[in-house]
């Protein structure tokens, strides 16, 4: 007998991404509890079937009545996802094809929040998080897991970029009672039992990760052990990072296919060359995976790390999908060399300049070891202003909190919008052009057979309409890939990074509160006076890194969005005057009475 599930919370799927929209209280039948990562399959009473998260519902015996879960299936769902083998795909889940929009058969859940619980706004949620602040987690943001159609799936998932090659050694365990040897196979291991695909890292098994959250940074008396610092200066727009005086860049190109284990396991391999060396290295996607994951646990604070594009279980190899992966990694190596943290940190520069496997490992273990990671990246950061006032620092910071929710809303309205204009454009138009230039040649026909002298000119002229009309439905179907494709990998790598300023937000709002309760710890003798000041300049520290991020986010985002508008509109007008070029051409053929 099926399994049957009663639903704990109303769960709206995504357009696109295969997903099985349930409201609170439904009873659906579970047909694959085993899709990993969070989700299972399930069918509910009029028989469609989806994907629906597993902290969405409770198994029941008995359907009538209200009983409990059942904890030995729960704990087997969760137990998935912490595999490092194959996973059972899908059946069910969406192929790209030409008429589909790539953002939701590819990669649509690149952004999302870093929270658990599923009854929360994003924004306010109510979780304690891996900064033991309060976390957040809603159906506002894409969901994430291995077994999910465009969910991210970490080293551990079904790939042929396993970890088990020469150049990756066992973990080794850092200084300080941190297990690195689990921190990177759990960070990717677990990435997907978190309904979020933004952090994708359980970061409390970092160091500078813990329950203490933001007070590690705001009370700690020993700095930590890092030669990197990062400047911020005071600009025309405000705190800004310092940027440096060669700009960063690097092409990711020609995609190779390699194999090992004498050809039972196949990969494939990409050739970066970053300006600054000309010299290219050559990655596989895993190495991008580790990089993404160092990233995240060094800057994931303080600033947004986008996800890489998601793997994908099958076509890995064919050619539309290796043209896309690389397009997306390209775009966000771009995004990293542009950022001025970034770009400068050793773990980045390594990435892209070294010499043999010695060096890449030499480089990997000291990077693992790096202390100033989680909040504590905050202590290298020093800005060059006096310190700011209590109450500048909250305005600064809910200033923050309500554009990044505002333009949270815009992008991904924009991307529905987009995604059903592109269908629209790839299916509905040229169906409709197709149909009315058959109806004029049908009628062309007709009219042919009336054995009326003089009536080829117009028979001709209406054969030729027909074909023009068909020619626009070609014409349609083609043109969303030469201007809304940019425009919505622009939004989708938007949304990417919106995803993860709720929980950034959440670190400041956590020193806010800190600081906040610093006369009540002064007044309970758990902390003097001359700590509670320096909490205060510490939270001045972390507001202006949240200004100067802003900064450069703002900048971007001005010059993304005026780059791919300008794309999108000269495109628009190129294909309405070729459209209108062929209407002409048909008007042409009509003699005028």
């Amino acid at each position: 007998m099926a399994a049957m599930a009663r639903v704990l919370y109303d769960f709206d799927a995504e357009p696109g991404n295969d997903e099985l929209s349930v409201k609170e209280g439904e009873i659906i039948t579970v047909t694959n509890p085993d899709v990993g990562g969070g989700w299972l399959e399930a069918k509910n009473g009029q028989g469609k079937r989806g994907l629906v998260p597993t902290d969405y519902v409770e198994m029941v015996s008995d359907p009538t009545i209200g009983t409990s879960a059942d904890l030995a299936f729960l704990d087997a769902l969760s137990g998935s996802s912490s595999q490092s083998n194959a996973f059972p795909v899908n059946s069910s889940a969406p192929q790209t094809n030409s008429t589909n929009d790539p953002w939701s058969a590819l990669n649509a859940a690149s952004s999302g929040n870093r929270g658990t619980s599923p009854s929360v706004d994003a924004w306010g949620g109510k979780q304690e998080n891996a900064f033991g602040q309060k976390s957040n987690a809603s159906d506002n943001w894409d969901m994430g897991g291995y077994g999910h159609p465009q969910a991210y799936q970490g080293p551990g998932g079904v790939e042929d970029d396993d970890w088990d090659d020469d150049w990756d050694e066992p973990k080794t365990s850092s200084d300080g009672g941190n297990r690195e040897s689990e921190a990177s196979e759990a960070g990717a291991l677990n990435r997907g039992a978190a309904r979020g695909t933004s952090m994708k890292i359980p970061l409390n098994k970092f160091p500078g990760f813990s329950k203490s959250g933001v007070e590690l940074f705001l009370l700690s008396k020993q700095p930590v052990k890092a030669k990197e610092r990062f400047s911020i200066i005071i600009g025309e727009a405000g705190p800004m990072w310092v940027y440096s005086n060669s700009a960063l860049d690097c092409v990711v190109a020609d995609p190779r296919k390699g194999s090992k284990m004498y050809g039972l396991k196949s990969y494939i391999e990409y050739q970066l060359t970053p300006n600054t060396t000309n010299k290219p290295v050559n990655h596989r996607y895993k190495h991008f995976d580790w990089l993404y994951e160092r990233l995240l646990v060094k800057f994931g604070s303080a600033i947004p790390i986008p996800s890489l594009p998601d793997k994908q279980v099958t076509g890995r190899f064919e050619e539309e999908f290796i043209k896309m992966r690389m397009e997306r990694l390209q775009g966000w190596m771009t995004r990293m060399c542009r950022h001025p943290l970034v770009s400068e940190c050793e773990v980045f520069q390594q990435f892209l300049s070294f010499r043999d496997e010695k060096e890449w490992k030499t480089g990997k273990r000291k990077a693992e070891k790096d202390e100033a990671v989680g909040v504590m990246i905050f202590s290298t950061i020093e800005p060059d202003a006096p310190d700011l006032d209590f109450g500048e620092i909250e305005l600064k910071c809910e200033s923050v909190n309500k554009f990044t929710k505002s333009m949270d809303d815009g992008v991904k309205d924009l991307l529905n919008v987009g995604q059903e204009h592109w269908k629209r454009c790839t299916i509905a138009l040229p169906k409709e052009y197709q149909k009315i230039g058959k109806a004029l040649q049908n009628l062309s026909q007709v009219f042919s057979t009336s054995g009326y002298q003089g009536e080829s000119v117009l028979t001709d002229a209406l054969t030729e309409a027909g074909k023009t009309y068909e020619e626009i439905a070609t014409l349609y179907e083609e043109q969303p890939k030469k201007d809304l494709h940019f425009l919505m990998e622009t939004n989708h790598e938007y949304k990417g990074f919106l995803g993860c300023f709720p929980e950034i937000i959440g670190v400041h709002k956590g020193a806010i509160d800190k600081v906040k309760e610093g006369d009540k710890l002064v007044a309970a003798s758990k902390i003097t006076q001359q700590e509670k000041n320096t909490m205060l300049k510490r939270a001045s520290v972390m507001s202006y890194s949240l200004q100067a991020e802003m900064n450069h986010f703002h900048s971007n985002r001005i010059y993304d969005y005026n780059t791919v508008m300008q794309l999108y509109l000269q495109q628009q007008v190129q294909f309405y005057e070729m459209i209108a070029e062929k209407l002409r051409q048909a008007l042409s053929r009509f003699t005028t009475m």
